[in-house]
């Protein structure tokens, strides 16, 4: 007979930090056992606001951390580290994040597809990464009357909403093809605030597409809602870890441009380009390695990390250590990150972003004399990235102690011109993109294509370079309907070239085995089909 271990394996996580915020005192009973009411919740943070900040600080403390899923797995795996695993592991899958498969490299399962077997690591600490956030986000909307006219918590339920939607929108991506022509296919469990007792209880089922898209823009209604009302009057958020209008628009025109709203996605996206506080960086802030820090002129949201940081004191725990070339870490020995050949001869000598990797001699003209030591030091081959600068622009730091990029409002320019051109303007569409990649990447950049599809493909292929490194470009293949074509790319092992077609059935992660085994709603029949390895195939080569 099976054992509801539901909360082990998911909500364990949130258990434990709700305990951790609220101390010895449960805020859920009462002494004589009854149940507090949110009303009485809300008093109880009006008189302690550090407790109701610290519910919020939970679901951004769950973004950056050192082994979340050790006592899961059983075992300490270096590429544990909360949101940036997923980055990882996405990047990996892809054509554009080169590396070569051997003992350093902590992403040789998501290179070689075999993160896509339910029993791996991979499987589990994704799936983990996303629900436990989910989960942080559950508990602090529960705590905070919906009729709240309170602007500080106004702005705690607008950042436990639209972060809900993000980790939605993401395992929507991840678990199932994309949305049109998907809508009624089953997509993941969807667990809220309101059905979180009998999902614990009872299990939960996968909801369909359809269902979690509702989910997500609902959630980011309501989150965007409470936002505004928090900032007419007055908050602001005290750095760019916490969601605020700006990004939640952002979410909502990543949503769009995946369900092919063109005009709802070109509105949201300039929204947030007006609320934002931040700005395209020039040509001037992007040609050196850079990148690393969250109050960057571009940086609209990100994974702030503090020198204190568990990530941080491990030395090799973190995302610096696997993507970094000129810090300590993990990428010193397995050889780096490479860019794909191919999409690197696309770039011309004018664009700034040329120099973010080495070049086939092994030189950038966007480095320092030292800097470029130490690259030919390290023997770092061609086409490595030299795009992500140091902590502190401190060359061979041990202190791994870099932002992490979540959205930059580069990006915001991108969907607006691709919505434009598909949407039925593409010569608007197309001036939006000259005008862009002119001032602020190639001052020669003309483009040249001429139909609304044509445009996309040209932004696809930006968007490959711009955001190279950053997590995101695992979702436009699944947006797009794209496949992983590595030919011609420069992966070092033959057995890593694949050209896998798109709707493989390997492009799609699984449940895990865990999460199957323990949830009474679901059974081995509800997973994602279960793919065989890809092939590998005859390499181009320059």
């Amino acid at each position: 007979m099976r054992k509801n271990m539901k909360t082990k394996y998911i909500f364990a996580s949130s258990l434990l930090l709700s305990l951790a915020f609220t101390g010895c005192q449960d805020l859920d009973t009462a002494p004589e056992g009854d149940t507090v009411t949110t009303d009485q919740k809300e008093e109880v943070y009006i008189q302690n606001p550090e407790r109701a900040e610290a519910a919020i600080n939970a679901i951004y403390s769950q973004f950056n951390q050192r082994t979340p899923n050790e006592n899961a797995l059983g075992t300490e795996r270096h590429n544990d580290i909360g949101y940036p695993t997923i980055m990882l592991c996405t990047d990996a899958n892809g054509m554009d994040v080169v590396s070569d498969n051997n003992g350093y490299n902590w992403q040789g399962n998501s290179l070689t597809f075999d993160d896509r077997d339910y029993t791996s690591y991979e499987a589990q600490m994704v799936w983990n990464d996303l629900y436990n956030i989910i989960f942080s986000c559950n508990n602090a909307i529960s705590s905070f009357d919906p009729e709240t006219d309170n602007p500080t918590f106004q702005m705690y339920l607008g950042r436990a909403y639209a972060t809900r939607a993000f980790c939605y929108f993401n395992l929507a991506q991840l678990y199932q093809f994309t949305y049109v022509g998907n809508q009624d296919k089953p997509c993941v469990p969807l667990i809220t605030n309101e059905n979180s007792a009998d999902a614990a209880a009872n299990g939960a089922p996968r909801a369909t597409v359809q269902a979690i898209y509702d989910q997500i823009e609902a959630d980011l209604e309501t989150g965007i809602n409470y936002l505004k009302s928090a900032e007419d009057a007055g908050e602001s958020r005290p750095d760019r870890r916490y969601i605020d209008q700006s990004v939640a628009y952002g979410i909502r025109a990543r949503v769009a441009l995946t369900k092919q709203e063109w005009a709802a996605a070109e509105e949201a996206a300039q929204t947030a380009i007006s609320l934002s506080d931040a700005r395209p960086a020039t040509i001037e802030e992007v040609n050196h390695p850079t990148f690393w820090d969250v109050t960057e002129p571009d940086w609209m949201w990100g994974v702030l990390v503090e020198e204190s940081d568990p990530v941080v004191s491990s030395g090799i725990v973190n995302w610096p250590s696997h993507m970094g070339s000129f810090n300590y870490g993990y990428a010193w020995y397995s050889g780096g990150k490479q860019i794909n050949r191919a999409l690197f001869n696309t770039i011309p000598d004018t664009d700034a972003r040329k120099g973010w990797w080495l070049n086939a001699d092994t030189e950038s003209a966007n480095l320092t004399a030292a800097q470029q030591a130490l690259m030919k030091g390290y023997g770092f081959g061609p086409y490595t990235q030299v795009k992500f600068a140091p902590y502190n622009n401190e060359l061979e730091t041990s202190t791994n102690a870099n932002d992490i990029p979540l959205m930059r409002i580069e990006e915001m320019y991108l969907i607006m011109a691709e919505a434009q051109a598909m949407g039925g303007n593409a010569g608007t569409g197309r001036a939006t993109l000259e005008s862009f990649i002119q001032t602020y990447r190639d001052p020669e950049y003309t483009c040249t294509a001429a139909s609304a599809t044509d445009i996309q493909e040209e932004i696809y292929r930006q968007r490959r370079i711009e955001f190279w490194g950053e997590g995101l470009i695992w979702f436009d293949i699944m947006r797009l309907n794209k496949g992983v074509d590595r030919r011609g790319a420069g992966f070092p092992q033959a057995a890593s070239v694949y050209n896998i077609e798109p709707g493989s059935a390997i492009l799609l992660w699984r449940i895990p085995q865990n999460e199957i085994n323990s949830n009474q709603a679901l059974t081995e029949d509800d997973n994602n089909p279960s793919a065989p390895a890809p092939t590998p195939v005859q390499d181009i080569t320059e």
